[in-house]
């Protein structure tokens, strides 16, 4: 049986292999058409250098920010490709090693694309500052750094510095006790430490057997000075009163009263035990003897310190220790009474610095009113310095680059010219200058790390010689 070809196929055939060469021709002509008409897309740039172009997302090969996008007003350039004509090209230099350059457009050994180095760029203005340079932004730059400044202020500078102390005893008002003789404790009148004694008041009655022997003795040297007295010898009655005066001297030496010698001669008879009285006021701070004890000279029996006046021991860092003087006035707070304020001179600075915790020991002297301080209780120590007029900065406009400190002088013309300065204290508004600024000059506080940068780098690249027409170009060299 044989088969037929109809008609209509071959027509369908027709019109597909038609309408295939009009597709064609659409996407050929789209495809010219797009290539005479730029098309606006998406790039790329450093927010610090703004001035290279990337049509991809990434990190900015000169400092590592990441790109931000931006839609350009026409065909933005390609990183790589020739700038426009309109600024100078000094010469190309690695992304990743600045000091590798080229006369031409390059690569360097990973692929990257050498960056240009425009004339401009290399113009640094003048600085004084080694390893800096001056930088001119146009005013659309540093809105978009977020550039700000403030004027360096003159005022009076009065600084205050806030530290701890420790309320401790007057030494020279502690009293240690101590008896010349030997004994044993018969009575008790100070019973626990702590107790309030008056001066003069009896602190313990004390048994001695050579106070007593020293008591006989001098009833007899009373007896014996009486009778010799009457002598018609001279040096018989000089003899008996040296006697006496011998006797006297003793119990003066064993610190014995005259009170309690003047008592002896009233009665005549020897006293089995003397008491021992306080020779200064103040509260009992240690008690070193018990009812019965035996005493020795060398015993310490009890420690009475005068607490109405005190010491106050702050500690001054050292960095503060230069603003720190005898004489000064001090102010002293404690916690639990914030509404009470002691006031005091500052009388002795410690001569050695503690090595843990690098700090000075200030002895401040203050009146205990009414008993309200207590020793070893801590403090809140205020000492108030006037450092006269001055000039202050503001502390965001510092650079603290290590062994120097720079800020950026934002002067009317644009110009941002770094600048070396000498700090002095650091006051809660900022710092103070000592050298380097005037009064009414205007500093960067705001992005002036990038700026410093940015200096860093410009100042690098006019150190730059651009390379010799004659040698050779890197590897990657584009033709």
């Amino acid at each position: 049986m044989k088969t037929r070809t109809a008609p209509w196929s071959m027509g369908a055939g027709l019109l597909l292999a038609a309408l295939g060469l009009t597709w064609v021709a659409c996407r050929k002509s789209a495809e010219n058409a797009s290539d005479s008409v730029p098309a606006r897309r998406t790039q790329y740039r450093c927010t610090m250098h703004p001035a290279y172009v990337f049509d991809k997302p990434g990190a900015c090969p000169i400092c590592g920010m990441k790109l931000v996008p931006f839609e350009p007003p026409g065909v933005a350039p390609v990183a790589g490709t020739p700038p426009s004509p309109q600024r100078k090209i000094a010469f190309y230099r690695s992304p990743m090693d600045p000091s590798v350059r080229s006369a031409a457009p390059a690569k360097d050994s990973m692929g990257m694309d050498f960056v240009p180095v425009y004339a401009d760029d290399l113009a640094a203005g003048p600085s004084t500052v080694t390893g800096r340079a001056a930088l001119t932004l146009p005013p659309e730059k540093r809105k978009l750094l977020g550039v700000r400044s403030e004027e360096v202020r003159q005022e009076r500078i009065d600084r205050t510095i806030r530290t701890v102390g420790r309320v401790v005893a007057d030494e020279r008002r502690v009293h240690h006790v101590h008896t010349k003789f030997e004994g044993y404790v018969e009575h008790l009148y100070v019973d626990f430490t702590g107790k309030l004694v008056k001066q003069g008041e009896p602190l313990l009655s004390i048994f001695s057997p050579d106070l007593v022997a020293t008591q006989q003795e001098y009833l007899l040297a009373l007896r014996a000075q009486k009778q010799l007295a009457a002598s018609d010898i001279g040096s018989v009655a000089q003899g008996g009163a040296d006697l006496l005066e011998a006797a006297r001297e003793r119990f003066r030496l064993w610190d014995i009263r005259a009170e309690d010698i003047a008592e002896l001669e009233r009665t005549g008879k020897a006293r089995r035990t003397l008491d021992l009285y306080a020779e200064a006021g103040g509260y009992v701070m240690q008690k070193n003897v018990v009812h019965g004890m035996r005493v020795m000279p060398s015993d310490t029996l009890f420690d009475i310190a005068d607490l109405s006046h005190l010491w106050v021991l702050a500690d001054i860092y050292e960095s503060d220790l230069p603003a720190i003087r005898l004489g000064m006035a001090a102010e002293i707070t404690v916690p639990y009474l914030p509404d009470k304020t002691w006031r005091g001179p500052v009388t002795y600075i410690a001569p050695t610095v503690e090595e843990k915790t690098r700090t000075v020991k200030v002895r401040i002297e203050v009146d205990n009113q009414a008993d309200s301080l207590k020793p070893d209780m801590f403090a809140d120590v205020f000492l108030r310095v006037d450092l006269g007029v001055g000039l202050i900065v503001p502390d965001s406009a510092v650079i603290n680059a290590g062994d120097r400190a720079l800020v950026f002088l934002d002067h009317p013309d644009g110009r941002l010219e770094p600048r070396e300065v000498q700090l002095g204290a650091k006051l809660p508004s900022g710092f103070q200058v000592l050298r380097g600024l005037a009064a009414g000059d205007r500093v960067v506080t705001a992005a002036n790390f990038l700026l410093d940068s940015e200096s860093s780098l410009k100042a690098a690249l006019s150190s730059m010689a651009p390379p010799s027409p004659s040698a050779p170009p890197p590897a990657g060299h584009r033709h």
